[in-house]
């Protein structure tokens, strides 16, 4: 009797563990569950080695030679000059036709009150007109518009090597710059509608795919349809994120810089902004040209399978470091 009752309860503790070991395995594999459908969301290892490689000190080392070869801040320079006579006498063209509409649509932009506000109304206004002034200003905005399309179509060639076309590529030229016209009109109808709060963070959000678009169809149309949409995507995405990301700082920046340019310079002053404002966002646009040719150029070697191995880019970073440290600890032994 007592061996019958012993054998039941040694019975039951085996059935009681063997419960207790399947509820331990739901539990275990349960977690395991939510730990999966989790880390696909915020994969931070993964991140890091795509940081890692994009960053890595050979990389930037080209995208700088790139950069170099461009000449990137006299070019920049000379964009935002061939932009400044290009842009001012047709936004004071409009001006004439639309009333002082250009110079308000500046001032609201960038809260631009005093001083600057009245600065940007003198150099936008048209005054009295005549015939032959009419005229001469047509052309002279002909030639200033056509030698601004000449000057980013040098920049899209000399970046990604193709030979130059100069004049012949002028038909393409009037078309790159009717589409400017037109993407300078969705921009500031974006402004207008969706300039929510100081900085207009919305606003320089969904500027993103609008430039992205017109930089894609920008390329294309600059060199004559010899690079294609693949080839120019890097660029343009990188173009886009980085105007959007200064035309941000520059909500905060420009009315302070207007005013400062004007209390000394008087309505010249308003100019000297204006150019300023061009260089930035014209060193933008060299900057990502570089980035977006080095980019497709590595995108370019990883499809032909010849991808840098994380060895070697854990190797640059880890000589980079040493450099740091050893850099840092020489500095600190020097005497004050």
């Amino acid at each position: 009797m007592g061996s019958t009752v012993h054998s039941r309860r040694s019975r039951a503790r085996v059935i009681a563990d063997f419960a207790h070991e399947r509820f331990l395995s739901c539990l275990l594999q349960a977690g395991a569950a939510t730990t999966e459908d989790r880390t696909p969301g915020i994969d931070r290892e993964h991140l890091t080695r795509k940081l890692t490689f994009w960053l890595r000190p050979t990389f930037v080392l080209r995208v700088i030679n790139r950069f170099q070869k461009l000449v990137g801040f006299d070019r920049s320079m000379a964009l935002a000059s061939s932009a400044l006579t290009a842009l001012v006498p047709l936004a004071v063209l409009s001006g004439a036709l639309l009333g002082s509409e250009a110079a308000d649509r500046i001032i609201n932009r960038y809260g631009l009150t005093g001083e600057g506000a009245e600065a940007v109304r003198s150099v936008f206004s048209a005054g009295d007109t005549s015939t032959s002034a009419g005229l001469f200003g047509i052309a002279f905005l002909a030639i200033s518009t056509l030698s601004f399309s000449r000057a980013a179509q040098r920049l899209i060639e000399q970046t990604w090597e193709l030979k130059p076309l100069s004049v012949r590529n002028t038909r393409n030229g009037l078309w790159w710059i009717l589409s400017l016209s037109f993407y300078a009109g969705v921009i500031g109808w974006l402004y207008v509608i969706l300039d929510v709060g100081r900085l207009g963070l919305l606003a320089a959000v969904c500027e993103v795919p609008v430039t992205a678009a017109f930089l894609l169809r920008s390329g294309r149309i600059l060199s004559a349809k010899r690079l294609t949409w693949p080839t120019l995507l890097p660029f343009a995405i990188t173009a886009a994120a980085l105007t959007a990301a200064y035309s941000v700082g520059a909500t905060v920046y420009l009315p302070r810089l207007f005013n400062s340019y004007v209390s000394r310079y008087g309505a010249a002053g308003a100019v000297f902004g204006m150019i300023t404002t061009l260089f930035g966002i014209m060193l933008v646009t060299v900057t990502s040209a570089a980035i977006g040719r080095e980019v497709g150029d590595e995108l370019v070697r990883i499809r032909q399978g010849q991808r840098t191995s994380e060895d070697e880019v854990r190797r640059q970073w880890n000589s980079i470091v040493e450099q740091t440290r050893s850099r840092w600890r020489r500095v600190r032994k020097q005497p004050s």
